[in-house]
């Protein structure tokens, strides 16, 4: 009998190993590298929508208390003295955005932080 000629073929059962071997990688894979991702990314869109909003609405609140402090202010702070509506603004921009910085939370992707 020529012994050159036979292949050896593994048991049917390794061969199940192997496939669950592959599938556990392919899942750990995922679990590791996908699902992370899409959080992130979930994440950063969920923050970008934030960021524009919290935006949009200090540019409001800015003009807001800009055309209230002309209002409020008439003539009497005109002239040399129409600077001080554009700081009162600034003034009252300053502390909106502390407050707003002071109550972001998570800095982080990182949930065990």
């Amino acid at each position: 009998m020529d012994t050159s000629r036979i292949t050896h073929r593994p048991k049917r059962g390794s061969v199940g190993q192997v496939g669950d071997l592959v599938d556990t990688v392919k899942q750990y894979a995922r679990q590791e590298t996908l699902e992370p991702l899409k959080g992130a990314i979930r994440w950063v869109a969920v923050g970008s929508v934030a960021a524009l909003s919290l935006g949009l609405a200090l540019v409001f609140a800015a003009l807001g208390v800009l055309r209230l402090s002309q209002d409020l202010g008439g003539t009497v702070l005109d002239g040399s003295w129409s600077f001080a509506h554009y700081f009162i603004t600034l003034c009252v921009v300053a502390v909106l955005v502390a407050v707003t910085f002071s109550r972001v939370s998570q800095r982080s992707l990182a949930k065990d932080y």
